[in-house]
């Protein structure tokens, strides 16, 4: 399990060798204990405290912790010594990051991001005959910056990126679009908004791919790959730029439980605060979205590799064949058997 602490003012403690989080609820202290072999991950929202004997029980069991920031962007994180880092595969990556292997990555995963909008489109169209003919035209848009993309032949990351980024943008508008066009009329947005969303809808995905983000950086660090050297998002970012780069095959996930929440009107005016330039998730938000997004990529299922993955696993195997890749070897089995990344799958 990942233990959200976000109720503001609540304390993760020590109590005889397990975490107990103390909270109030109008008015009343109440207590919570969780054994550390029951936790994966900590993750603590802004308002949020703990005690240096929490992090030294959560590093001892392997448990990383992670602070977020009010929308649910990681900050910070207090991660154990031993990673499933070498500095073989990190040099392999700075090269491929000045070459042509470079641009085929990113390629690949924005073009495997975008094929990932096109195929939910086309998943909406199935019930909304009446959109039929609009949904056709946004599926052939986003086609056409796919192919774009595809028959680019630059060699170098910095020729590639306009073009690249610029279909991307192409098709991220139009798949908004489609998204706000089939929702109801109180769900309607006017496109991305980041910080801060400008709109329920976007306070709902900015939060979900906050905790996506934390994923994809565990499963780099775990594969040895590191976040801070990306392709296209460059190392000048003074930012994460490598888990920019990789977690977009994987927004599709966040994508999907949002639109789920708004498309079948579980989402309501307690969810959100106001606030002077925008909207963000309060603790009830959180809860819901919560409640959807961890076993959606934690639990169900998908078929992947003619394997059943949870989503958290595909990601994981993903973080370690791009490090095999890299180097140009078959992916450590040692390793994912050492975290027991896989399961029983």
């Amino acid at each position: 399990m990942q233990l959200f602490i976000d109720r503001f003012g609540a304390f993760l403690h020590v109590k005889d060798d397990m975490f107990e989080v103390v909270f109030t609820i109008e008015g009343e202290k109440k207590k919570t204990i969780i054994p550390p072999s029951k936790v994966t991950n900590i993750l603590l929202s802004e308002g949020t405290s703990l005690s240096s004997e929490s992090v030294k029980l959560a590093l001892t069991n392997n448990i990383d912790i992670i602070f977020l920031e009010f929308d649910g962007m990681p900050i910070g994180r207090v991660w154990h010594s031993k990673l499933g880092s070498t500095t073989k595969i990190r040099k392999h990556q700075l090269i491929a990051s000045l070459n042509e292997s470079g641009i085929n990555y990113v390629k690949s995963w924005i073009i495997q991001k975008l094929t990932n909008q096109k195929e939910f489109i086309i998943t909406l169209k199935k019930h909304r005959s009446e959109c039929a003919d609009y949904l056709n035209l946004q599926i052939e848009s986003i086609n056409n910056s796919i192919k774009n993309i595809e028959e680019s032949k630059h060699k170098t990351i910095q020729d590639a990126a306009d073009l690249i980024r610029g279909n991307e943008g192409i098709a991220g508008r139009i798949y908004f679009e489609t998204l706000n066009y089939v929702l109801s009329k109180e769900y309607k947005f006017n496109g991305r908004s980041k910080r801060p969303a400008l709109d329920p809808f976007n306070a709902f995905l900015n939060y979900a791919y906050g905790i996506l983000y934390s994923r994809v950086e565990k499963g780099l660090l775990i594969a040895g790959i590191d976040p801070y050297l990306g392709f296209l998002h460059r190392d000048d970012y003074n930012q994460k730029s490598m888990v920019f780069d990789f977690i977009e095959p994987y927004r599709i996930y966040a994508d999907e439980v949002v639109f789920k929440l708004f498309s079948g009107k579980k989402v309501n005016n307690t969810h959100t605060d106001k606030l002077n330039k925008g909207f963000s998730l309060n603790h009830e938000g959180k809860a819901l979205l919560i409640e959807k997004l961890l076993p959606f990529l934690d639990e169900e299922t998908i078929k992947y590799k003619s394997k059943n993955f949870t989503r958290q696993n595909v990601i994981q195997q993903n973080a370690f064949d791009f490090a095999g890749h890299l180097i140009n070897r078959k992916q450590n089995f040692e390793v994912i058997e050492k975290y027991d990344l896989l399961g029983d799958v």
